[in-house]
């Protein structure tokens, strides 16, 4: 795991500055596999300060389309017995291995209508990338919701399988309008939003309510209103069906 350089990213420089340090514990996650052993996935930690809220050039505090009032995005039958809620930074790496272990669990869940999910897409980790990363593809959660959530739990997907590495430039804005194109996102007006950085001020706001709700690490799963604690059931492969399974 990489550590993050010193100092305070202008993003977060405001009139009042206030300083929120997220410390989120380490999380080391035992999971056995039935032929390899056990594998072994430590959770990163991170002491992220958030100061207020930064205008971004173009029209930065539109409301997105698509997206409850708390900013997060619904995805299935909101009738859905189940409710399965995930909170998650596009830059975290435990987020990206929850991803990978559940993200087709959830598809699965939504396509044949036994869960609702709502994905609260956060900025917290741009000190993680020389580019602001976390919060530009943040921005694009809330871009590509505007348009139509059909495709949205596919472009996390593909999100997610070109994260960047902590520390580095992160993705650029072309890279990010190619992945929302190919996960079916091809209006212009994805682009240019993804460009102008639309939903910065908007998506600050709802990161800084969803921290203050008392959301300490990411991700952050609840199932029906209860949060998923279980190591295995969050990073094993498959491992949150049964707990959406007992939830039915």
């Amino acid at each position: 795991m990489s550590t993050y350089p010193g100092g305070q990213p202008p993003q977060y420089q405001g009139q009042n500055r206030r300083l929120l340090v997220i410390l989120t514990p380490f999380l080391v996650l035992l999971v056995a596999a039935a032929a390899t052993g056990i594998g072994l996935l430590v959770r990163s930690a991170a002491a992220e300060e958030i100061r207020g809220s930064a205008v971004a050039e173009g029209a930065g505090g539109s409301t997105p389309a698509n997206v409850l009032a708390d900013g997060a995005v619904r995805v299935g039958d909101p009738d859905a017995k189940v409710t399965v809620r995930v909170v998650m930074d596009l830059q975290c790496p435990a987020c990206k291995a929850f991803e990978a272990a559940n993200g087709k669990v959830l598809e699965d869940a939504v396509r044949d209508g036994t869960a609702v999910v709502e994905y609260s897409v956060i900025t917290f980790l741009d000190r993680a990338s020389t580019t602001e990363y976390s919060s530009r593809a943040g921005n694009a959660a809330y871009c590509v919701a505007s348009s139509g959530v059909d495709d949205y739990q596919s472009w996390l997907s593909d999100m997610f399988a070109e994260q960047p590495e902590e520390g580095g430039d992160g993705l650029p804005d072309s890279a990010l309008i190619d992945i929302a194109e190919s996960a079916g996102y091809s209006d212009p007006a994805v682009a240019q939003c993804i460009t102008d950085r639309q939903y910065d001020t908007y998506l600050r706001t709802k990161t800084d309510e969803v921290l203050n709700s008392g959301v300490d690490s990411t991700p952050t799963v609840l199932v029906d209103g209860e949060q998923v604690t279980d190591a295995a059931a969050l990073m094993s492969p498959d491992g949150l069906a049964p707990v959406l399974a007992a939830a039915r």
